[in-house]
């Protein structure tokens, strides 16, 4: 308690007491400020702002308890000892009533005042913690709703009903799940969802994304390892599998997990057991295996990126997430859900979205899907203004005519042969969403004069 400057108000009529007072604690090292009436030890509480208040009970210009009630009223973590001559038993019972840490008379023994003086601080100290304390839970729950509200996925399209429903049947069970979907659908939002309704939801679900890691370091973060086990090894490390006993492992991007650790993994499957890098005990595992590829299962097979057998392992059941532009249902409730997300975060009242704005978002192809709605989102809410995001307030590419994004979506999925008069009219397209349908930038772009753009336009029927 020493260690910090603690202030000191004393109140008290007597001038020698207030002399006496001052260069005793000034002595022990607190940070003194003294009062000789009510209204200028006010003055000196809001400019000073005193961890405790020495308060005698007899002062000019008001009653010490009048004080008192004042003090605890205004600043009820200032700890009050009342010091005064008029000792009493009504008094004192009065005192602490009010709020007072404690009653002592004059004359006093210094060291029965320092004692008196340190503890005070002291459950002042505890006091400010715990509000701290509570103050930083209240945020963290906060945060934590907020997750959760995240993490609540949208079921209102039919093939997202036709998911909750297969997560309802097959969740209260341990058979392991595969999720496949595009980037940004919401694989680990669904895998969330089947751990929550698990008998396992008491306990964390622990994850681990294989693409965010080195293939070298992979299988340390997912086995384990002892003290020396490989250099750079200072300290043995329980690992992901461990960290899972008991829950559910989720394993995002399995397919860029290395083929020699999907045989290993695929092991601990069969056999429940496994040995952290190092080791020669042999752990139990006791967890429920959730994998998830943006990868087609076809052709991660094909090209080795994902091992039949493993695959054949986790795919008691196969959901697949269809992408955000075949499910178009979803993206009304998930656009309110994501404007009051971050209308939260950014402490600002839920803006509305205006009728053309809307319509952007919901024409818009979505090749990023949920996760690119979230962006878009959040970017939309912190340039609104006035409580309205229009269509100036959404990002760029969801501003272009439809057709120009139908060309963005076309050339990212196009795949086998085309026929020159395709390659020009793709080239047309990607040059206008490119200068973001100014013609004449597309036909400088494009390197042909702006009658000759509008003529190909015009032959390819393409309007903006």
């Amino acid at each position: 308690m020493k260690t910090e400057n603690h202030r000191v108000l004393i109140i008290d009529d007597e001038r020698p007491v207030l002399m006496t007072l001052e260069a005793l604690l000034q002595r022990h090292g607190y940070e003194v400020d003294a009062a000789p009436t009510a209204s200028q030890g006010v003055k000196l509480l809001k400019s000073k702002s005193p961890s405790l208040v020495l308060l005698d009970l007899q002062l000019p210009d008001a009653h010490g308890l009048e004080m008192l009630d004042r003090i605890k009223t205004e600043l009820p973590e200032v700890q009050v000892i009342i010091l005064t001559a008029h000792d009493s038993l009504h008094n004192a019972i009065e005192s602490i009533k009010r709020g007072a840490y404690h009653f002592i008379s004059k004359p006093y023994a210094p060291e029965e005042l320092l004692s008196l003086v340190e503890k005070a601080l002291e459950k002042q100290f505890l006091l400010r913690e715990a509000e701290t304390l509570r103050a930083k839970t209240e945020q963290l729950e906060k945060r934590l709703e907020m997750a959760e509200a995240r993490s609540v996925p949208i079921f209102k399209s039919k093939p997202m009903q036709e998911i909750d429903e297969l997560i309802d049947a097959m969740a209260p069970s341990d058979a392991n799940v595969l999720i496949v979907g595009e980037s940004g659908v919401g694989k680990e939002v669904i895998a969330n969802a089947i751990h929550a309704r698990s008998r396992r939801a008491g306990q964390p679900m622990v994850k681990l994304n294989c693409a965010a890691f080195p293939q070298t370091m992979i299988e340390g973060e997912l086995f384990g390892y002892v003290k020396g086990a490989f250099t750079g090894a200072a300290h043995d490390f329980p690992g992901m599998i461990a960290a899972a006993d008991g829950s559910t492992l989720f394993l995002d991007e399995i397919s860029d997990m290395p083929a020699e650790l999907q045989t290993r993994f695929l092991r601990v499957l069969q056999e429940r057991e496994y040995r952290p890098l190092g080791s020669t005990q042999t752990m139990k595992a006791d967890f429920r295996a959730i994998a998830s590829t943006n990868r087609p299962v076809a052709q991660a097979l094909a090209e080795n990126q994902l091992r039949s057998d493993l695959y054949y392992r986790l795919n008691t059941f196969q959901i697949e997430v269809p992408p955000l532009r075949k499910r178009k249902e979803d993206i009304p409730p998930l656009i309110a859900q994501f404007v009051k997300q971050f209308s939260q975060q950014l402490r600002k009242p839920e803006p509305d979205i205006s009728p053309e704005a809307f319509q952007k978002l919901l024409d818009y192809s979505w090749p990023g899907n949920v996760r690119e709605l979230q962006n878009a989102i959040e970017y939309a809410v912190v340039l609104a203004r006035q409580g309205m995001i229009g269509v100036k307030e959404l990002p760029t590419e969801i501003q272009l005519p439809p057709a120009l994004q139908q060309a963005e979506l076309s050339a990212t999925h196009r795949s086998g042969v085309q026929t020159l008069d395709d390659l020009e009219r793709t080239a047309i397209l990607q040059a206008l969403a490119e200068c973001h349908g100014n013609k004449k930038k597309a036909a400088e772009l494009l390197g042909i004069q702006r009658p000759t753009l509008y003529n190909k336009m015009k032959r390819y029927a393409i309007e903006l």
